[in-house]
């Protein structure tokens, strides 16, 4: 099993949740998030004084799916939130050692 960590633009999110829904993923956490990276926060002026916006808006998509599924999804949220600017965001992709659904007790690939 595998977890996928997504984080997206919010301006993308809708078109990267219809795209995922598309595939079969209809379930995820979703998350928002801030962050600093090469697109940088920009200063804006307010009545003559400065203000940081250091750290950007983001969402971050967690989403568990076994292993043969990792691809598609993976491509299917590049596709649908791509802009080709920076700051589209990151996709992780790690291992998952155990999942259980509480209200069923059901382990593995079922729990998901």
């Amino acid at each position: 099993m595998k977890k996928i960590e997504a984080i997206i633009r919010l301006s993308k999110f809708d078109k990267v949740k219809e795209a995922l829904a598309q595939i079969g993923v209809n379930f995820f956490t979703l998350t928002e998030v801030k962050g600093y990276g090469l697109q940088e926060g920009k200063q804006m002026v307010y009545r003559g004084s400065v203000y940081g916006a250091e750290f950007i808006a983001r969402l971050q998509l967690d989403i568990l799916t076994t292993e043969d599924k990792v691809d598609q999804i993976i491509q299917t949220i590049m596709k649908a939130g791509r802009t080709g600017e920076v700051g589209d965001g990151k996709i992780l992709v790690m291992d998952v050692e155990y999942v259980t659904r509480i209200r069923t007790a059901e382990v593995g690939e079922s729990a998901i």
